[in-house]
């Protein structure tokens, strides 16, 4: 049977932790920030764990993560 692909955008986008929980950046703050305020733009720069039916899915995507 042939190996499962990788999704190469999911993999650029989340990290699955050793204990299987799906975790990504926050999103909205590459560009465009002039108009946004510093604690959004704070708040943005961190971490957060997805749900459990999104992070179903991504695992779905990242087979060997």
């Amino acid at each position: 049977m042939a190996k499962m692909k990788t999704h190469k955008g999911a993999k650029g986008r989340v990290k699955v932790t050793a204990r299987g929980k799906v975790v990504a950046m926050k999103p909205g703050k590459r560009h465009l920030n002039w108009h946004k305020s510093g604690k959004s733009i704070r708040n943005k720069g961190k971490k957060f764990t997805l749900f459990e039916g999104d992070a179903r899915r991504v695992r779905e995507l990242l087979p060997y993560a």
